[in-house]
């Protein structure tokens, strides 16, 4: 490309081809679309994206320079182009029980449409991204206030507000009497390791068996939970956007089958979609953990096992009925880089979740029912103890 001084710009092959899989280089140029690009309507007749400056020298953007960026509705799924901006956000430090000071910093962000915010509850103003990559939250509240680059969730089930937090804690839960701090549990005793999938920043874990009342589904087709690193398909992945565990068809039969075999007693009533399998509310009795039904257990790295009680496994549709809390994926061709499981917003109420972005492991409390607790009883405006 030959520049306004006489100078040219040369793309050699490492620029101007694209390396999409470990068997294909593609043509790294794309045909101009319809879309946003510069300040006032002015549409440039070319953009020079990553690839084509990968290694090269180049000046200083002038002020009038734009990052494009694709804002994305987890919820819903469209995404479109718009800019990158910065914008303030405002929270609080804490110790876990009481509020320290306020914190106000800048974070990079997107700009958006306001027909991405379908879908979204009624008082959000926008998605926060909470990956592993650079540019997540996460990453960069750590980097902004030099914290340990560790964050947790708690997502209330009572319609409460929950919890995130950065830096590490400590997490102090109302109780009675007093409070308990859950940070030193998460951190001594579950180190999970996080699996990493080259096609995107997700949490990932591994399966390695699924139990229905102690007893491992033997149905369950060998691999089938496994992560392959090679293409990115498989595996298991956490997604707060997903209402409820997702799985792959071949999964999703082996469960369903074990946990109709083994509440087989229990009188059913019409399904009620997305849920294929329904029961009698009046059947089925109560414990702290939710209805007395079989517990399914997913078995994990270094001997650890999640416990799904029947406050996971089922939940109530209205007021005769309950429902088995999972969903099965499309019937469709497995698509490469999809995962086997999304593990959804549903199974992880009232678990607090520790996320250490530098050691790549996480850490869970399991149902905090079972203490007599719950992500409601996060409370950080008790004043000075």
């Amino acid at each position: 490309m030959e520049g306004g001084g006489g100078g040219n710009w040369t793309v050699f092959g490492g620029n101007s081809m694209v390396e999409v899989n470990d068997d294909t280089a593609c043509f790294g140029f794309l045909e101009m679309k319809e879309g946003r690009y510069g300040h006032g309507g002015e549409v440039p007749a070319v953009v020079i994206g990553f690839t084509g400056i990968h290694f090269s020298w180049y000046s200083d953007p002038s002020p009038s320079c734009v990052c494009t960026t694709t804002p994305y509705n987890p919820v819903t799924g469209p995404c479109t182009r718009d800019v990158a901006t910065t914008f303030t956000l405002s929270a609080y430090g804490t110790n876990g029980a009481n509020p320290l000071f306020p914190a106000t910093f800048m974070a990079a962000g997107s700009c958006a449409p306001d027909h991405l915010f379908a879908s979204l509850p009624a008082d959000s103003w926008g998605v926060a991204g909470m990956s592993r990559l650079p540019q997540s939250l996460p990453a960069q509240v750590a980097s902004t206030f030099k914290l340990p680059k560790e964050f947790a969730l708690c997502f209330p089930r009572t319609g409460g507000t929950g919890a995130a937090i950065f830096g590490g804690g400590p997490f102090q839960l109302m109780a009675s009497p007093g409070s308990v701090d859950l940070a030193p549990a998460l951190r001594q005793n579950n180190q999970i390791p996080l699996l990493k999938n080259r096609l995107n920043g997700g949490y990932y874990f591994r399966v390695t068996g699924i139990s229905v009342n102690t007893e491992p589904v033997k149905t369950l087709p060998a691999g089938a939970l496994d992560l392959d690193a090679k293409t990115g398909t498989g595996g298991v992945m956490f997604s707060t956007a997903t209402p409820y565990t997702t799985l792959r068809s071949d999964i999703y039969r082996a469960l369903f089958h074990a946990f109709d075999a083994a509440t087989g007693g229990i009188p059913r009533a019409p399904a009620v979609k997305p849920f294929e399998m329904c029961y009698q509310a009046s059947a089925l009795g109560v414990t702290r953990l939710g209805y007395a039904v079989a517990n399914i257990d997913l078995h994990l790295d270094n001997g650890w096992t999640w416990l799904i009680p029947g406050g996971g496994s089922l939940v109530q549709v209205d007021d005769n009925t309950v429902c088995f809390a999972f969903v099965e994926m499309t019937a469709t061709p497995v698509v490469p880089g999809s995962p086997a499981v999304l593990f959804g917003g549903f199974q992880l109420e009232d678990h607090l979740l520790l996320f250490d972005l530098d050691k790549e492991t996480f850490s869970f409390s399991g149902p905090l029912a079972g203490m007599r607790n719950g992500c409601h009883n996060f409370n950080f405006t008790m004043g000075s103890a």
